[in-house]
Parts: C-alpha cells; sequence; structure tokens
C-alpha cells in the first residue's frame, strides 16, 4: 500500500506528483484543482506525505508505512498543517495565523507543508495576505491550495502556483475503490458510484446510509409528479426539508459534544449561571456553530441539487438517443416516458434552471427556500 492508492483514475497526477516528490520539477506552491469529488485534498495530501515520507530512497517515498506517511494521511503530523473551513469563508485572522504558521521550520520532516483545502472560500481580501508568503516563500516551506477551477483563485495567486488538474474518476474506479477500502458488496459500490456520479465521498455515504440512498431517490422522482404551481411549491419545501435534515442530522450530536467539551474545559459549574468569562466563550462557540450549519444546509441543499440535475441528464441522454450510461438506471422506462412528453431543449432549459439555483444559492444570500421555488416553477410539465 502507497500514499497514491486512493487516487482513483489519476494516472497522469499521480505521475506529476511521484516526479515531484522525488525532487523533479518540485516548486514552493501548487494548486490542485477539479470539480468536486475529483479527491484535490486527497491528492494534496498524499503529496505531503511522499514529500516528508521517511525513506532515504527517494524512488521509495510515499510508502504509505513509514511514521511520516502514517501521521501526514491521518493529519496529526507536526509539520503538516490542514486548513478546511466549516463556516462560509476563511477568515483573514485564520490567513495571517497561516502566514506566521509558514514562516516556522520544519521540526522533523523535510519540509513545513500548508494544505489549505478552500481556497476558493477567501475574499480577495483574505487572499492578498497570503499573497507575499507565497511569493516570497520561506526556506523549506511548500503551499497546497485546492479549488474547484483556477478561475475561484485570483489571478495573482494561482500565476504563482504549479497546476495539478484532477478529473472525475470513471464510476468503475470510484466502486472499486469502495470494495477495497471499505469492504461494500460490489453491486452496492456499483450503484453508489454511479448515483453520486463518481463523486468518492457522496458515493461512499451512499453505500454505508440506507437513508441517504432513500432520500435521494427520493429527490431525483420529483420531476415525475410535479405538474401544477401548488406541486411546484411543494417540492421546494421538501427539497429544503430533505437538505436542512440531512446537515442537522449530523451537527446537532457534534454541537452539543462540543459545547460539553467546552465547558468541561472551562471548569464550568454543572448548575446555575455562568460567569461572564465563560459566557462570552460559549457564545463565540454557538456563533461559530450556528455558521457552520449555515454553509452545511447549503452544501447539503447544493447536493441535492446536483441529484435532481441527474434525472434531467438522463432525460437529455435518452432524446438525444446517446449511448452512454444513465445515472439513474433503476428509473429507465420511467425516464423514456418523461422524455417523450418534451424536447432536449426544453430539457435544457430545465437544467439550466436548476443550475442557476445552485449559484444563487452558494454564492448569494437569497432565502434557499425562495430559490428552489423560483426554480420548482420553471420545471412543470406543460
Amino acid at each position: 500500500m502507497t500514499v497514491w492508492d486512493d487516487l482513483q483514475g489519476q494516472g497522469p497526477v499521480v505521475a506529476q506528483l511521484k516526479q515531484a516528490a522525488q525532487g523533479e520539477g518540485l516548486t514552493h506552491a501548487w494548486l490542485f484543482t477539479g470539480p468536486p469529488g475529483s479527491g484535490r485534498s486527497n491528492a494534496a495530501k498524499a503529496f505531503a506525505a511522499a514529500l516528508n515520507c521517511d525513506q532515504d530512497e527517494v524512488a521509495l517515498r510515499g510508502c504509505g508505512e513509514c511514521a511520516a506517511c502514517r501521521t501526514i494521511l491521518g493529519e496529526t503530523h507536526s509539520d503538516v498543517t490542514f486548513v478546511r473551513t466549516e463556516k462560509v469563508t476563511i477568515t483573514i485572522q485564520e490567513a495571517r495565523e497561516l502566514v506566521s504558521k509558514a514562516g516556522d521550520r520544519p521540526a522533523t520532516g523535510r519540509w513545513r507543508i500548508i494544505v489549505v483545502e478552500d481556497a476558493d472560500r477567501m475574499a480577495e481580501r483574505t487572499t492578498n495576505v497570503l499573497l507575499k508568503a507565497i511569493e516570497e516563500p520561506t526556506p523549506r516551506t511548500i503551499w497546497m491550495l485546492c479549488a474547484p477551477s483556477p478561475a475561484d483563485v485570483l489571478v495573482t495567486i494561482r500565476s504563482r502556483c504549479r497546476p495539478v488538474s484532477l478529473r472525475l474518476p470513471p464510476a468503475a474506479d470510484v466502486a472499486a475503490l469502495l470494495v477495497r477500502r471499505d469492504g461494500v458488496d460490489p453491486q452496492l459500490a456499483d450503484r453508489a458510484a454511479r448515483a453520486a456520479q463518481s463523486h468518492i465521498g457522496i458515493a461512499r455515504r451512499l453505500a454505508r446510509d440506507p437513508e441517504a440512498r432513500e432520500r435521494r431517490l427520493e429527490t431525483v422522482r420529483f420531476p415525475l409528479t410535479l405538474r401544477g404551481v401548488t406541486a411546484a411549491v411543494m417540492m421546494a419545501e421538501k427539497l429544503v426539508k430533505i437538505a436542512t435534515d440531512e446537515a442537522n442530522s449530523s451537527n446537532d450530536e457534534r454541537d452539543a459534544a462540543e459545547k460539553i467539551a467546552l465547558l468541561a474545559s472551562l471548569g464550568a459549574p454543572e448548575s446555575g449561571t455562568l460567569p461572564p468569562s465563560m459566557r462570552s466563550q460559549v457564545k463565540q462557540l454557538e456563533e461559530d456553530q450556528k455558521r457552520r450549519a449555515k454553509r452545511s444546509i447549503t452544501d447539503s441543499l447544493d447536493r441535492t441539487l446536483t441529484d435532481l440535475l441527474s434525472f434531467y441528464r438522463d432525460v437529455l441522454i435518452i432524446q438525444l438517443g446517446n449511448s452512454v450510461e444513465l445515472v439513474n438506471v433503476e428509473l429507465r422506462s420511467e425516464l423514456e416516458e418523461y422524455a417523450g412528453r418534451s424536447t432536449p431543449e426544453t430539457t435544457l432549459a430545465r437544467m439550466d434552471a436548476i443550475n442557476k439555483a445552485r449559484v444563487r444559492i452558494t454564492t448569494t444570500n437569497v432565502a434557499p427556500l425562495l430559490a428552489v421555488e423560483s426554480m420548482a416553477t420553471s420545471l412543470i410539465q406543460q
């Protein structure tokens, strides 16, 4: 087993990073781009492990077995910092802390490595804080930024980074990974990989959670009964509820555990009013949790709309007579019937409406329900 084993379907990327880890073409800043689910952060993590691998022979670095590889993959290595935000954006203060940490010499490894998994979540003024550190890096420091596309990062940043472009792996490769790494039944792994449209993280969740599979199927079937404004409004409410319930199910328990841990660390009394100093820290935690919940719901709703988009993607494939495999194979007969009642132009317009709703939800402050209701009315069957 090596650190590269989980990068399914990314042969050119693995070759590029292996070569750099062996000293050929290594530079101080890298930009990993690719669609959600392509494994940007996994590639950066594997690269970080290979760079600091304990193996003396360069050809063997990235072994996946030494202490350095294991701790980096487990995100506990002292010289490798992983940055991801569960809030809407990475703050200027967080960026300044990164710049300060990047100036430290590595303690045990060859390199001090900063992996920013959400580089697209930085405002322009925040990104500018990193600019000088990336322009003039300290010795033995490497920056790794991850974003969906180069356009999501300021040109002044991306022009100073070496690009690493990932693609969505074939569904067969994702299914093989689920079988090998997670012990999933091959048939279930194949269905999950196809339903997730090769998004590795979502495929794993679908393979392991029957309720998630049921929620997805409910979402995909919505267009089959969408007739009239009333049905559209009801569909919008249900879609937002599905996304909100899914996000809250993972947040509630975590929020409670974080509050208990904070109170315990502060030595808070078991009953009665908290002292002012403790109240301020609890309030800060609750505000952070609210920001995290907002992003969780936004991300969950975006995934829900992506599932809905797969219905119209399949309809368009049928209308065009394309031989590409359907995402929702189990609904083939219903998809074919639906496709016969509209035209490819209509289907494309409906797909465009869904994508516009996704953009509005993820990039503006519009109320999610209003955006989804507007989208749903444009999907009504004539």
